[in-house]
């Protein structure tokens, strides 16, 4: 489904080059449930931008079914990173002066989505994420827990294949981030791939499989079979 082919990225700034990602091949395949794990400054955001669209490599190539992502024109890369692929991140970008019903509602507003179907599918979607009673909040009214639900919300509003998640749970206590990764895994469960950048070890334990970054490059993946209970800790 998502290919990388030979992934080289570098950076350029005040007089010296930062290699982000060096030589990086990784296949994920349709209902991956893909962890990225490694220390700060690796190449984990870097490669998860790669993978949607976002990013340009340097060298390399990027393939969503077969199709090159950076040979399509940024028009039309934009139209398939938005009719497949969803992203979730650490910070959550909730418009303030808005509701959560009304924030989940943009991109449905933007795929031309009417009026009535909007509000009932962005309705279903925060019931779905258990703020079916806080339609009419805005962000400020939330906790941050809600806010990261909010977003998730949002981010399946238009149906996406792909998830990719880049420290979904970076600025949660422990309880909020386990309700995050949980609806992850039902999100996976539903026949979704799912790419998710994490530092917390509790969390890369329930992917199917993991792989690890170093100074831009891929250590070696781990196959994991069967995966451990969710309220296990690694030892």
């Amino acid at each position: 489904m998502l290919r990388m082919e030979a992934v080289t990225k570098i950076y350029d700034g005040r007089g010296r080059t930062v290699a982000g990602l060096r030589s990086v091949t990784l296949d994920i395949s349709k209902g991956d449930f893909l962890c990225v794990v490694g220390p700060s400054g690796c190449g984990k955001s870097t490669l998860l931008l790669i993978l949607g669209g976002m990013l340009s490599p340097t060298e390399g190539r990027v393939l969503l079914d077969g199709q090159s992502l950076y040979a399509l024109s940024p028009d039309k890369r934009a139209n398939l990173r938005r009719e497949k692929i969803g992203f979730l991140f650490q910070t959550f970008n909730l418009v303030p002066y808005l509701s959560a019903l009304e924030n989940v509602q943009i991109p449905l507003v933007l795929a031309g989505l009417n009026g009535p179907c909007q509000k009932e599918r962005a309705a279903a979607l925060l019931q779905q994420v258990g703020l079916g009673d806080r339609l009419d909040h805005k962000p400020s009214e939330l906790s941050v827990g809600q806010q990261q639900r909010v977003a998730l919300a949002r981010m399946l509003a238009n149906n996406p294949e792909i998830i990719l998640a880049d420290e979904p749970t970076g600025n949660l206590d422990p309880d909020t981030s386990e309700q995050i990764v949980a609806l992850l895994e039902e999100i996976n469960k539903e026949g979704r791939t799912v790419v998710m950048v994490t530092h917390d070890p509790r969390f890369a334990v329930r992917a199917k499989r993991t792989v690890r970054l170093r100074t831009g490059s891929v250590v070696p993946e781990e196959n994991k079979s069967p995966a451990p209970s969710k309220h296990c800790c690694p030892h």
